[in-house]
């Protein structure tokens, strides 16, 4: 990003009740997590996700078979392609309390799993903590992955941080028996689901930060950055008041055909697996 971008940039939230430190907004998968880990595909946190059955992973893969094609479809009214990811949704975590899916399952996936997160993102984490600033992780993913992601890759849980995803219900011996609210999708994930926002957990499962709701979170921001590396995410600041917003698209494949529509789309664009540091240069610069 060069010097004159960065500074209409800083300049659009600098000039709204006194530099106001922002809110950040993020999607996780591709986003903050790495596309590519080691030479390999990095996973979903649904993807990392294994039970050690062939049967499970037969039925996932046939309910992604069959709804995939209507995810990317360009013919199918968004009120109908809703309701048909709400219909994926459900059966795919039917199919985790069917396989006996338990807390043990969790930790033991994420250790093996091809996931990582981008380089800076401790440094982000640290400033947006040390300075309050609220930070929304949105994702149609499953939010106890997220969690066990960010204690074994970053060792620590953040008080500034809430997770609005889906959510795991289990019973006293760690065993899945459903989930909690209503389903977080790929159409759906935007701030009309603050009320699913949660804060972290720490390893014996206890809040780390206050419970207040996402709304009470967030009051007063005015100002956004927004993290994201589909086009849809753009949608995750729906719903909330702010008066400006800078979005930070990542760019993780087929870079040449999609690069303009980004820069169209995003204020700025990050390629391939690049860093974080722009954002936390941002951070740096409105709390100066």
């Amino acid at each position: 990003m060069n010097w004159l971008r960065r500074r209409q940039l800083l300049e659009q939230l600098e000039c709204h009740r006194c530099r106001l430190l922002p809110q950040v907004i993020a999607d996780f998968d591709m986003t903050l997590t790495k596309y590519m880990v080691e030479g390999r595909r990095g996973q979903s946190t649904h993807a990392l996700l294994s039970q050690g059955s062939t049967d499970y992973d037969r039925k996932r893969q046939e309910l992604f078979d069959i709804y995939y094609p209507m995810e990317i479809s360009p013919n199918i009214p968004v009120e109908e392609k809703t309701k048909l990811m709400e219909t994926w949704w459900g059966k795919s975590h039917g199919l985790l309390v069917e396989g006996g899916l338990n807390i043990e399952n969790i930790r033991q996936s994420v250790e093996k799993g091809t996931v990582g997160f981008r380089e800076g993102i401790a440094d982000l984490f640290e400033i947006l903590d040390g300075e309050g600033v609220p930070l929304l992780i949105f994702s149609a993913g499953l939010a106890d992955i997220i969690e066990e992601i960010l204690r074994q890759k970053l060792h620590r849980t953040f008080p500034n941080i809430r997770v609005v995803s889906n959510r795991m219900n289990f019973d006293k011996d760690g065993n899945l028996t459903g989930f909690i609210g209503k389903t977080i999708h790929v159409l759906n994930k935007n701030e009309h689901a603050l009320e699913m926002a949660a804060p972290l957990h720490d390893e014996e499962g206890h809040s780390v930060g206050s419970n207040g709701n996402g709304s009470s979170f967030i009051k007063g921001r005015k100002n956004v950055i927004l993290l994201g590396d589909h086009l849809g995410d753009l949608g995750m600041s729906d719903g909330v008041a702010y008066d400006n917003r800078i979005s930070v698209g990542f760019l993780n494949e087929n870079v040449e055909n999609w690069l303009d529509t980004y820069r169209r789309a995003f204020d700025i664009v990050v390629l391939n697996d690049g860093t974080l540091d722009c954002v936390v240069e941002l951070i740096q610069e409105l709390r100066s």
